[in-house]
């Protein structure tokens, strides 16, 4: 799991419901194209799986070698 993610606002909360609008605020993001960064845990992973449609996410921090061997055993179960 990563250290934090890097939570970027991608579309406007106009017309979309208020507990939309309350968990996007409550994510800290302010405006379309804003990133904050939170801290990676099940709360804030809930929060941003809310509102999927509005942000964009990325994973940042963690170690590479756990992301390389989450990539590797990713490519072995295709193959299988």
């Amino acid at each position: 799991m990563a250290a934090s993610l890097r939570v970027t606002q991608i579309k406007s909360t106009i017309s979309h419901i208020a507990r939309n609008r309350a968990t996007v605020r409550a994510l800290g993001l302010k405006r379309i194209g804003h990133t904050v960064e939170i801290p990676d845990n099940p709360a804030t992973r809930g929060m941003v799986r809310q509102v999927r449609f509005l942000v964009t996410v990325e994973e940042v921090g963690g170690s590479s070698k756990s992301t390389a061997a989450a990539a590797n055993a990713d490519a072995g179960e295709e193959k299988a």
